[in-house]
């Protein structure tokens, strides 16, 4: 079971998230304490006001003090510091994993929250392979315990690890589609600017054309010009872009606190998809620019 609380030491208070778990916590999510301990069962059994800090609420609290034996405040209830935890860092999701503390259980139970159940169990099954055998398991054991007969509906839920990352991997394909969606869009506007760009340039140059059709140059060498030049702004748009992009992440990592990678792979596709698409945009002014009647084009005013 876990909540917002405040916790407050001398003049120093720190809103964080206390957590009321049993010993066996940490070896479940293989974490494990840098100084001190963890609370013992005698502990649990008493409702110990003990409690281990996680290092950000130790930072913020105790700065470069030690705060092994000291007493911090939890909605003013005394609980003396017995360990503090190895840091953990950010998640993927952004959110901290050491901005917590640890209590027993029945301390949350019965001294903080006043109730007299859990609301919260985690488990740990011994191999991947027994993780649904286990989960199955659980529900039957809770079935019982909760006598709900056959047919009805559980009046509980059993999240385990596999369905989370599904959960995780639906919402990050659905959040992939958008930004490709939006990726799209982009290109197509974009693609569309270049080529009128460049339908702009064939109309304001036709005269230069002609003077270089009339000199020897085919009509191959005229479309690859103008296919070429297309591509170069394309490119320079891409150039741009990465950087800005590179910096915009960059912005929004410090900002919501979510990690950030670079991916070469993704800037080098980037390249290729502004290339691409100066290719597929240009080619038509390209064409028309080549497909000029070298007289008629010497004529234009």
């Amino acid at each position: 079971m876990d909540a917002r609380i405040q916790v407050v030491y001398g003049n120093q208070n720190w809103n964080t998230t206390y957590r009321g778990v049993s010993p066996e916590y940490l070896s479940i999510r293989r974490w494990s304490v840098v100084e001190g301990g963890i609370f013992s069962e005698e502990e649990v059994d008493a409702s110990a006001n003990v409690c281990v800090l996680g290092q950000t609420v130790a930072g913020y609290l105790f700065g470069d003090e030690d705060p092994l034996g000291k007493t911090i405040r939890v909605r003013d209830l005394p609980f003396k510091v017995i360990g503090t935890l190895q840091p953990k860092g950010y998640s993927a999701t952004g959110s901290d994993q050491d901005d917590f503390i640890l209590i027993p259980h029945t301390t949350a139970q019965h001294k903080v929250k006043g109730i007299d159940w859990l609301d919260d169990i985690m488990c740990s099954a011994i191999s991947q392979d027994a993780v649904r055998p286990t989960q199955n398991q659980i529900t039957l054991l809770l079935r019982e315990r909760h006598h709900i007969l056959p047919g009805q509906q559980d009046d509980f839920n059993i999240r385990s690890p596999e369905d989370a990352l599904k959960v995780q991997e639906d919402a990050s394909r659905t959040f992939t589609l958008m930004l490709a969606s939006i990726a799209s869009v982009s290109l197509l506007v974009g693609g569309i600017g270049i080529m009128n760009i460049m339908l702009v340039s064939v109309t304001e140059r036709t005269r230069e054309i002609g003077v270089r059709m009339a000199v020897g140059a085919t009509e191959r060498d005229v479309q690859m010009q103008f296919l070429t030049e297309a591509t170069v702004l394309s490119m320079l748009g891409g150039a741009l872009g990465v950087p800005a992009g590179i910096f915009t992440s960059q912005a929004l990592s410090k900002i919501f606190i979510w990690p950030m990678t670079i991916s070469i792979e993704a800037i080098v596709t980037a390249v290729m998809f502004s290339v691409a698409t100066g290719i597929f945009f240009g080619y038509y002014p390209a064409r028309r620019a080549a497909s000029l009647d070298p007289i008629e084009a010497l004529r234009y005013e």
